[in-house]
């Protein structure tokens, strides 16, 4: 496997060298849980899913980390606002994102850190920064501990930026900075603030700035040096910016490649729940549209390019996903199941340029016309080995539709009971044709028509989808 990702950092594609041959590790910025994932943080968790599956399929050992940020402004704000502790604020909403990702097919990552639990190690990453002279307490007697980045040459470097071009960092009281852009690495104890979101430190007491947790975490599961770094492009500046010098400073080699993937947008907005312009897999589903076509939607475009929401377009992807599945299962229909196979020379080589993925579902919809074409001339065994590589391709897309995981929940319970129930009523119908009632056998049909349930008469007898899929 020759996999060539791009590179923000260098801005070019590049060849992947793992840092142990056969090994990968990959930390993904998750997600502060002040309230439930919108379906642009969706994006993020099925398209390094993808990446994921992708290589585990090309025989590596992946170690992913998804870190969960549980303590910071936004969750406290949340918190004040609802009258709640922050860890009920933060643990519901994790547990949601949990949920959420479940039902997306989303693999659960190696560990799952959060920053509440990880203390002890943000506070030993922020004493060598002390020690080396990268850091400062403030003065001004708040408790706040900085990074300062006038000790950092490379500040910049990521987001392609001049120091003296940039913003004030906004996350601490100027007055106790010696220079605006400095971040916070600790935040003392603030009077309006709970005692229970308060750790005690060298500092006195108080809590981990954002930039910091990821930083601390990371190390923690990944060592001083890893392969790759993911998260959203909206990620490249504070955030991973910070993330890099912060631990360069400590001496680490962190991560050898940045790899951002593009935004879900309304429009010209970001997807974001500052601007209120949000939608969750909640909504999605109540729209009519099902989990798996969701992943689809989010995962067949480039991981870097934009996508534009619109219920249109969605519903556009939807409609082709289900003629894929359509194949699928009128394939394993006739030749059974089997298992996903090897995909073909096509798909592999668009996953390993760049994760190439309009391509690689190019060659998908290449092999499902083979595949027609078999079952139009009663070819099995050409059709069998088309259904092996169409579900070895999905599956490295996580959306095989014979893959028990969307078969789970009471959608899945109920199936046996919904098959009972049309059979009887597709033998009645055969019963009505075969005495010559055509209007009856009609009438049946129809019925399970206006229900969702469509038949299509075949050579091998009726066969049934529900609202074609």
């Amino acid at each position: 496997m020759t996999l060539r990702l791009y590179d923000t950092w260098t801005r070019q594609v590049t060849e992947l060298s793992p840092r142990v041959p056969g090994q990968i590790g990959i930390y993904l910025c998750g997600l502060t849980v002040q309230s439930g994932p919108h379906i642009g943080h969706l994006r993020s968790g099925v398209n390094y899913d993808v990446l994921r599956r992708w290589l585990l399929r090309s025989g590596y050992q992946v170690t992913l980390i998804r870190n969960i940020t549980d303590i910071d402004d936004k969750v406290l704000a949340k918190a004040a606002e609802a009258g709640r502790p922050f860890w009920s604020i933060a643990y519901g909403n994790e547990r949601l994102l949990a949920e959420t990702y479940q039902a997306l097919n989303v693999l659960p990552p190696t560990y799952e850190p959060r920053a509440t639990g990880h203390i002890p190690e943000i506070q030993e990453l922020i004493q060598e920064l002390l020690a080396r002279g990268h850091a400062y307490q403030a003065t001004d007697g708040s408790g706040d501990v900085y990074f300062d980045v006038t000790t950092y040459p490379e500040y910049g470097a990521l987001s392609r930026q001049q120091p003296a071009d940039m913003q004030p960092a906004e996350d601490g009281d100027p007055r106790g900075k010696r220079d605006p852009r400095d971040f916070a690495l600790w935040k003392g104890a603030k009077p309006d603030e709970p005692a229970e979101a308060q750790w005690p430190s060298p500092w006195g007491r108080g809590r981990p700035g954002w930039h910091i947790e990821c930083s601390a975490m990371a190390r923690r599961y990944l060592g001083d040096e890893f392969d790759i770094h993911g998260g959203g492009l909206d990620l490249i500046f504070p955030h991973h910016e910070n993330e890099i010098a912060q631990s360069r400073a400590a001496g680490y080699g962190f991560a050898r490649y940045w790899v951002h993937h593009g935004l879900l947008n309304f429009g010209e907005a970001k997807m974001s729940k500052s601007f209120g312009n949000v939608l969750d897999l909640a909504g999605v589903v109540a729209a009519g549209v099902r989990p798996v076509e969701l992943r689809y939607y989010l995962a067949w475009p480039h991981y870097r390019s934009r996508i534009d929401y619109s219920e249109e377009s969605l519903r556009e992807s939807a409609v082709t996903y289900q003629r894929i599945e359509g194949f699928v299962r009128r394939a394993a229909e006739r030749v059974g199941p089997g298992e996903p196979g090897p995909v073909c020379a096509d798909f592999t080589a668009a996953m390993d340029d760049d994760l190439n993925t309009p391509q690689a579902m190019a060659a998908v919809q290449e092999v499902v016309r083979e595949g027609n074409t078999a079952y139009a001339e009663g070819d099995d065994d050409r059709l069998r080995g088309a259904l092996a590589s169409v579900r070895g391709m999905l599956d490295v897309f996580g959306i095989d539709p014979l893959d028990p995981a969307w078969s789970t929940g009471d959608s899945g319970q109920l199936r046996p009971v919904v098959d009972a129930l049309v059979a009887l009523a597709l033998e009645q119908r055969q019963a009505a044709r075969e005495r010559k009632d055509y209007a009856t056998a009609d009438t049946i049909r129809d019925q399970l028509k206006q229900i969702g349930v469509v038949v299509e008469d075949t050579p091998r007898g009726p066969r049934w989808t529900i609202n074609g899929r």
